[in-house]
């Protein structure tokens, strides 16, 4: 019994060292023109956080994901950063990292001439990766957020989420927001479509008036240009 009870002991201290027993991982993702992307990696063990910031910096999660779809040729996707891309909080054990990401295999949109709004397409299969915080602590993004997005629940018309929980290991919830103006909204698997109405600038592009005003400056130009000869 003392041997069993030893053994139990043993196997707990070391799934307690590899997940920290109250760990949870929030991701969110804004979608505009490009995506804001947050990971939020909240109440790590002081051990697993001291050696996580020891080797993280604003290029690890970003870095990693272009990596990954590297491998599955999707190539056209970029990252930068805003004002405060890694966030490190010691007293609440906190990693905070956020980035845009960009780029036609992320997202793109074109004019639906028709409707004369924007036709978005977004790709979330970059969600799908490993990261490695420490040498004995990585957290499965691809096996614990493989469930398609068309699979996801909704909190609102724009907002899809996905909670994953599992004995063991932090918690995982994924955020997708849509902007609040999108329309037509459809999934299918893992990318999401919508429109959104069309800005001044595409109205003004789209405009004959634009053409005739060019013209008009043009003209103005040459009467004037005569005149001073």
């Amino acid at each position: 019994m003392k041997k069993a009870a030893l053994t139990c002991l043993l196997g707990f201290l070391i799934l307690s060292t590899v997940y920290p027993a109250y760990a949870a991982v929030t991701i969110k993702a804004t979608v505009g023109d490009n995506v804001f992307v947050t990971f939020d990696v909240e109440n790590l063990d002081q051990p697993v956080y001291d050696q996580a910031v020891a080797q993280i910096n604003a290029e690890t999660i970003p870095k990693a994901i272009v990596s990954t779809l590297n491998l599955i040729d999707l190539k056209q996707v970029q990252y930068s950063f805003g004002p405060d891309p890694l966030v490190l909080n010691g007293d609440a054990k906190t990693i905070e990292s956020s980035f845009f990401l960009s780029g036609s295999d992320v997202i793109s949109f074109e004019m639906n001439r028709t409707s004369m709004k924007r036709s978005y397409e977004v790709n979330t299969s970059w969600r799908k990766f490993e990261l490695s915080l420490t040498s004995n602590f990585t957290l499965h993004f691809a096996e614990r957020l493989d469930t398609a997005v068309s699979d996801w629940q909704k909190s609102n018309a724009t907002t899809f989420f996905f909670e994953s929980q599992r004995a063991n290991e932090p918690d995982m919830t994924f955020y997708l927001y849509l902007p609040g103006s999108a329309q037509s909204i459809r999934v299918d698997g893992d990318t999401v479509f919508f429109e959104m109405p069309s800005s001044f600038g595409d109205l003004l592009l789209d405009s004959p008036f634009l053409i005739l005003a060019a013209l008009a400056v043009a003209l103005v130009v040459v009467l004037i240009y005569r005149r001073l000869r």
